[in-house]
């Protein structure tokens, strides 16, 4: 049989991703951006969260805070993104965004905070499609993230999000009304300030959605080992 396996995307190397700020950290940049009031979450809950975290994570732990979608929906979460003082924005087209939901092969904690592990940003799948991601990363026994996940990420991390290596959040999808999925697959990328978007958004982070069988070469697929309560 031919490969199939797409050819490596031809872009500029990337620059390492930095590190997450420490939990205790990441709960006083949701609160000071009132996430917590978004999600109806006391401040104290929050930092004894993150203190629990922080301490099952151990030195040198690297993992993300993260708000239950149902809490804390995309919708509300990126304008709170930022990038060369632009907020961040959701793309004109995408007004059911709140309506993307896990798949269901994703089991959420089923509690109003969680912490992601072992994040990565997928620069290698860059120019693969999501159809063509979704199971490759599933038989590496990564989980996809999804948006809210994704949009928590930069926030804690802005520098997440660089040109030529944005990212792709295909654990949300939205299934239509006869259960069939929605061709679109939502990401994370830098607007250009054309189009729609106008010249006052270049540069913003934005939230958008490609085709599920596409390719791109500068957008790799956002994973993560394992989401679990503490």
């Amino acid at each position: 049989m031919p490969d199939t396996t797409p050819a490596p995307a031809t872009v500029l190397p990337a620059a390492p991703v930095p590190a997450l700020p420490a939990p205790r950290a990441q709960a006083e940049r949701l609160i000071e951006l009132g996430v917590h009031e978004t999600a109806g979450l006391p401040a104290a809950d929050v930092r004894a969260f993150a203190a629990r975290a922080e301490a099952a994570a151990g030195a040198g732990g690297d993992v993300l805070l993260a708000v239950h979608p149902d809490r804390a929906p995309a919708s509300a979460l990126a304008p709170l993104l930022r990038r060369d003082g632009r907020p961040g924005f959701v793309v004109g087209d995408m007004t059911d965004v709140d309506l993307f939901a896990p798949l269901d092969t994703l089991a959420l904690p089923d509690a109003p905070l969680y912490v992601l592990t072992g994040l990565d940003r997928g620069d290698r799948m860059a120019n693969w499609s999501p159809d063509e991601a979704l199971p490759a990363l599933t038989a590496k026994a990564r989980t996809p993230l999804l948006l809210a996940e994704g949009i928590h990420w930069v926030l804690q991390q802005p520098a997440v999000l660089e040109r030529n290596h944005c990212f792709m959040t295909i654990g949300s999808r939205l299934r239509k009304a006869g259960g069939a999925l929605d061709a679109r697959t939502p990401a994370l990328w830098i607007s250009n300030g054309t189009g729609r978007d106008g010249r006052e958004r270049r540069n913003a982070p934005k939230v958008g959605w490609c085709w599920a069988g596409n390719r791109h070469t500068w957008l790799g697929f956002g994973s993560a080992a394992d989401r679990r309560a503490v």
